[in-house]
């Protein structure tokens, strides 16, 4: 299985950015797929997810801000990302539900993209 983010990069205040994670050998549209992140010196943070009916769940940073949506005949995931905010820097990665009940928020037994980074600027 493999997951390949893209789409991070720098925008001023208020600007969009959608991330895209390409999936390889996943059973899409089955699992739970999310988008967690990470900025320097603070613990990994669950952003959003998406359950294999297609049910979406927020963090309440996000709530109102970020969309998180798939594309199963591409096999992609995307998180749309509106009225960026400099704390919504980080670094952005993709997670996939392993198996049934393993995805607890993305801190279970998940696979893992390798992340892109997202800077904002005020």
């Amino acid at each position: 299985v493999r997951l390949m983010e893209s789409g991070g990069g720098s925008v001023q205040s208020g600007g969009s950015l959608k991330l895209s994670c390409a999936t390889s050998g996943y059973n899409f549209g089955i699992y739970t797929m999310g988008w967690l992140r990470q900025a320097p010196g603070k613990a990994r943070e669950w952003v959003a997810d998406i359950r294999g009916d297609g049910t979406p769940s927020y963090a309440g940073s996000a709530e109102g801000r970020f969309t998180i949506s798939t594309d199963s005949a591409k096999e992609i995931l995307y998180l749309q990302m509106d009225g960026l905010r400099p704390e919504d820097t980080a670094m952005y990665y993709c997670a996939a539900e392993k198996y049934i009940g393993s995805w607890n928020l993305g801190a279970g037994d998940n696979y893992w993209g390798q992340g892109t980074q997202v800077t904002v600027s005020s």
